[in-house]
């Protein structure tokens, strides 16, 4: 019986289950929709990502002799939306059954399935990922709180990755986080990276989405992307070798001008499918125990994999759909202009946004610790928040940006993906990055005119929600700190928030 196999745009591997029993007469169906490019205003990178790497790997799967039936978002006759489109396909080529692996977003999974009344549904496990569903959901059940370094080991163990022969971490530790965290040196610069030769295809789309997506936030160009798996094993192999040797001591410092650092600029690739997690990890190992890379450098970006991806995959699929209508701080602020490139006098947020704006790029600390942690202490809506997320970089699906936005970035879970916010005065961006050099406020002010406005704002959050969080016990230092405050000062830095927020309401922050 001839099926219809549906390719997701996140799902460009040859290894996908529901590529691997393909039978000759079988149609595979790859759509470029509207309706997906403009559920929220896509970067432009983003969208130019999605589309030329789409079009590489139909090209490589016709080349390989495989029916494709490729849907172009120019096409005259394209609906423009999944469900119209499978069933356009499955009755012009009279097929009764669709195969697809598990999609990667709930309102996808739900599309497929509301088809199961028009023909014959099978969705199979998506094993490019190293834990799945169920499994997760089997190991979350043995805890009453949930929490990555647990999962971390557990899956260390599953993969003997960095393990002694007895099942003891190499080194002696499970984590060597504390030996990442320096704040950057005088010269600290990013390495060299590889820019790809431009394909046909890439100039197509490039010329597409420049007509037609011009109006959405970012710069197309320039555009230095890997678009196959040849080009993306290429950036893994030079990260590996000349990139991860740098990457560990300096991975949380944060400088101006310097987007990338000694980051990998993987993510993208294995969150569209054209890198697999497992290779990447064992890579990584192999290259510690050539005595390429240093055991902290190692462990920690193999824990970014290994262990946050897969733990934040997990947490996804656990607790939605649910889990997208939380909003534990019921925070209602309307996202400030300057995140969509607005001034401010915020130097740290400026140069975050602007990064973002040119690159559809920021590493973990600057989206965790900048651009997050203020709209944390600001108590910006986490619904506009997490949009902003999903728009503006090339390696945002929903579900990695959800509960890293949502749960890691603004609490707004209440403390499912971690164990406390991660608020963070000016001092701490001052000390790990130097933005703060050039910038109008001052980090080592709290209510002066030129007081950087996070200092106060750190405050006042931990003031207006101390109900929620007085009990945590990682909070019980900081809130002792705060009693300890005189009425006049805790009443001197609420009055300098509120002047901030004035201030954010009126544009000139």
């Amino acid at each position: 019986m001839t099926c219809l196999r549906l390719i997701f745009p996140d799902q460009l591997s040859y290894s996908l289950a529901s590529l691997k029993d393909v039978m000759r007469d079988d149609i595979i169906l790859m759509c470029e929709l509207m309706s997906e490019a403009t559920l929220i205003k896509h970067h432009p990178k983003k969208l130019a990502f999605q589309f030329a790497t789409m079009r590489h790997f139909a090209a490589e799967l016709e080349m390989k002799g495989h029916n494709l039936r490729y849907i172009k978002i120019t096409d005259k006759d394209n609906t423009q939306n999944y469900k119209d489109e499978i069933l356009r396909a499955a009755k012009d080529f009279h097929i009764k059954k669709l195969i697809t692996t598990e999609p990667s977003e709930y309102r996808l999974l739900q599309i497929v399935e509301s088809l199961k009344s028009e023909m014959h549904i099978e969705i199979k496990n998506d094993d490019r990922f190293l834990c799945n569903i169920d499994e997760f959901r089997n190991w979350a059940s043995g805890f009453k709180q949930l929490r990555m370094e647990f999962f971390y080991r557990y899956m260390r163990k599953k993969y003997k990755i960095l393990l002694e022969e007895d099942g003891s971490p190499i080194g002696g530790k499970w984590n060597f986080d504390q030996e990442n965290r320096k704040p950057p040196t005088k010269n600290l610069r990013g390495s060299q990276r590889i820019s790809h030769k431009k394909s046909n295809i890439l100039y197509e789309v490039l010329s597409l989405v420049k007509e037609n997506f011009s109006g959405h936030f970012g710069a197309l160009e320039p555009f230095h992307y890997a678009l196959t798996r040849a080009q993306a094993i290429m950036e893994l192999d030079d990260f590996i070798e000349h990139i991860l040797p740098f990457f560990g001591d300096y991975q949380d410092a944060m400088v101006k001008g310097e987007p990338y650092l000694n980051h990998s600029l993987l993510s993208s690739y294995i969150n569209a499918g054209l890198l697999l997690p497992l290779e990447i990890c064992k890579k990584t190992e192999q290259a510690y125990k050539e005595g390429k890379v240093s055991l902290n450098s190692a462990e920690g970006f193999i824990r970014q994999i290994l262990g946050w991806r897969e733990y934040i995959r997990g947490i996804y699929w656990l607790k939605m759909p649910e889990y997208a209508k939380l909003n534990y701080f019921n925070t209602k602020r309307t996202l400030p202009a300057f995140y969509w490139g607005e001034p401010t006098n915020m130097s740290c947020i400026a140069e975050v946004v602007k990064q973002t704006k040119e690159h559809a790029y920021s590493h973990h600390i600057q989206r965790l610790m900048v651009t997050g942690n203020f709209a944390l202490l600001a108590g910006i809506d986490v619904k506009e928040v997490q949009e902003w997320y999903l728009a503006v970089y090339s390696d945002a699906y929903e579900w990695v940006e959800m509960p890293n936005t949502l749960g890691m970035a603004l609490f707004g879970d209440g403390g499912i993906v971690g164990s406390k916010p991660y608020a963070a005065s000016g001092k701490y961006i001052n000390k790990m990055s130097n933005f703060c050099l050039s910038c109008y406020y001052d980090p080592n002010e709290t209510t002066g005119e030129r007081a950087c406005p996070f200092n106060s704002l750190y405050w006042d959050f931990l003031s207006r929600n101390k109900s929620k969080l007085i009990n945590n016990q990682r909070l019980g230092y900081v809130y002792s700190t705060w009693e300890k405050f005189s009425q006049d000062k805790q009443l001197e830095i609420k009055n300098k928030a509120q002047a901030v927020f004035s201030k954010l309401d009126n544009g000139t922050l």
